[in-house]
């Protein structure tokens, strides 16, 4: 599928209104990599409960609306963002449904909760799109998989996923397969990240400078990440790649714990 430009107006912002239910961490990795994008749309309102969230979220992007505990504006928007916790997403979206244009967009970052489920909570509305987020959107390096309703024409989905591409890439997958790309892209970062934060502290306080450690910890991954994934070598012919393996009594509980603690979290997912 080909994307097109954004539509954007004379000073670069996005000209679909945007409202995010929730001003957490979801909220700011999207504004932040629409910002980066140069696409920060023209009229944001961003809800929650929490009005240190909401002050925080200010702070950082002045532009915004902020509503403390109503819906409603956000949900009037272009495209609304339901940016809560899995377990309140319906009771948000019936709460506030009646606030919603016929022309909106809903998109859920919800893990477990299927498209028919909240077009239920919505009183039948369907102009829903599902998508699983990751961190590294913050930055425009996001992997975004994307479902949506039958709801929409091609040309809508082009428009759509020309927004979410400000983020990183968008694959359009079937809506049965987005549990698997929350266990394994969305949650992925917090697999790696404290493990590189720790080998970066280490790297210092072995003489390197900050950035001599941080451009040979990148070029170390994106080179065994092409290694394990492109050479056409098999997994274990990767793996005897390195002689020197220090953690090598630890590897086996550490594949226990991915292969348990996941497992058991794609299965409940699925329910």
């Amino acid at each position: 599928m080909e994307y097109h430009i954004i539509e954007k107006n004379e000073e670069g912002a996005m000209q679909k209104s945007l409202g995010l239910v929730g001003g957490g961490r979801l909220a700011r990795i999207l504004l932040e990599g629409l910002k980066q994008a140069g696409v920060f749309p023209e009229e944001v309102t961003v809800s929650d409960v929490n009005g240190e969230a909401l002050e925080k979220l200010k702070a950082l992007f002045p532009a915004i609306n902020v509503s403390l505990q109503d819906n409603s504006r956000a949900f009037s928007a272009d495209y609304v963002f339901l940016a809560v916790p899995p377990g309140l997403l319906l009771q948000v979206a019936s709460e506030s449904r009646e606030s919603l244009k016929k022309s909106a967009v809903i998109f859920s970052p919800a893990p477990g909760i299927t498209i028919s489920r909240i077009s239920e909570a919505l009183s039948g509305f369907r102009r829903i799109v599902r998508v699983i987020p990751n961190a590294p959107s913050i930055i425009g390096f996001g992997f975004n998989p994307v479902a949506f309703s039958e709801a929409f024409s091609k040309k809508e989905r082009e428009e759509i996923l020309s927004w979410l591409f400000a983020l990183g890439e968008c694959p359009e997958v079937p809506e049965d397969h987005l549990e698997a790309y929350a266990i394994l892209t969305a949650m992925g970062p917090a697999y790696f990240w404290f493990q590189l934060e720790e080998l970066s502290k280490l790297g210092q306080s072995f003489g390197l400078e900050k950035e001599e450690v941080e451009k040979g910890l990148l070029k170390m991954i994106e080179g065994s990440v092409r290694v394990l994934f492109q050479s056409g070598l098999s997994g274990e012919e990767v793996l005897d790649l390195i002689p020197s393996k220090p953690l090598k009594d630890s590897e086996e509980t550490i594949r226990e714990i991915y292969r348990s603690m996941l497992g058991t979290l794609y299965q409940k997912m699925r329910k």
